[in-house]
């Protein structure tokens, strides 16, 4: 039996799902329960308040840098930076740093908090400004493992739409997909994912999703589609690597699938999806030896 681990947004360990047996037949195999893939955290979000001052996008970035080469001092840099704000937009920016740092940590709930904080600050003529924060703490929740509370945050920020850049709501209903996913509602995810490509059609990890979702709902045509498309957006991306060689090898294309999962190793050899595609790979086997080719006959 082919066992394909089972990767969670949230990164909980989980239990492996058992596939059908992977063999020469080229017909379709069963689908997977597998969850849509994990949302990687962004590290790279500028201050949301409206008309934030010059200089705050520098300190945020600063404040960013220096959490990455020592976590524990940058994170006390980063509370000192709030203590000692004054102006609302610098507290804004301080509880960003302090959230990214603490999501970084793996410390969602503290990091939830501290962006939930954060919205008190944003001036009351800017409500778009609080969009980018409203989908960090969504983000925040689905790593916690809350889709009900992360959906919740999400909701907010598309009533808030008006005036916000259209690629952070399409980011936003990809991870109102995850949530959506989560709670059971595939239907309403799917129509998320429609709306995240018309909103952000370059994001990559947006079609990703809606490749997953085709192929757990059977769709192997779309999720083929869907997954090309992911690839030429973000071609060094091994996730979507991982995820086109589960399309190939459910529609029973085994060596493009070997040639997926390969690549993945290539790319990222120490990373998750490595060690997924490794474990793919060593289930489906050995490539088939080629037939030796027929002596010449000589006349």
């Amino acid at each position: 039996m082919l066992l394909l681990p089972l990767a969670l947004f949230a990164a909980h360990p989980v239990q492996p799902v058992v596939w059908r047996q992977v063999g020469p037949n080229p017909a379709p195999r069963g689908t997977s329960p597998l969850p849509i893939p994990r949302r990687r955290f962004p590290t790279d979000v500028q201050p949301a308040a409206a008309a934030a001052p010059a200089h705050q996008p520098g300190r945020l970035t600063q404040c960013l840098a220096a959490a990455k080469a020592d976590p524990v001092a940058g994170l006390a840099a980063a509370r000192a930076w709030l203590t000692e704000s004054i102006k609302a937009d610098d507290r804004v920016a301080a509880r960003q740093c302090i959230g990214l740092i603490l999501a970084g940590q793996g410390d969602f709930a503290e990091a939830e908090s501290t962006f939930a904080a954060s919205l008190g600050d944003v001036p009351a003529g800017g409500p778009a400004a609080k969009v980018p924060l409203l989908a960090l703490a969504g983000t925040t929740a689905l790593h916690a493992g809350s889709p009900e509370r992360a959906l919740g945050w999400l909701d907010q920020a598309l009533a808030l739409k008006q005036g916000a850049d259209p690629v952070t709501l399409g980011t936003v209903q990809a991870d109102r997909a995850r949530a959506l996913v989560a709670l059971g509602r595939t239907d309403e995810a799917g129509a998320a994912l429609e709306e995240a490509h018309g909103l952000a059609p370059d994001h990559a990890e947006g079609w990703l999703l809606s490749a997953t979702l085709a192929r757990r709902g059977k769709d192997l045509a779309k999720a083929q589609r869907d997954i090309e498309t992911a690839a030429k957006l973000d071609p060094r991306d091994p996730a979507i690597g991982l995820e086109a060689g589960v399309i190939a090898v459910l529609d029973g294309r085994d060596e493009p699938a070997r040639k997926s999962w390969e690549s993945v190793i290539k790319l990222a050899p120490d990373g998750d999806e490595a060690k997924a595609a490794q474990n793919y790979l060593d289930q489906l086997g050995p490539k088939p030896a080629s037939p030796a080719p027929a002596p010449e006959i000589r006349p």
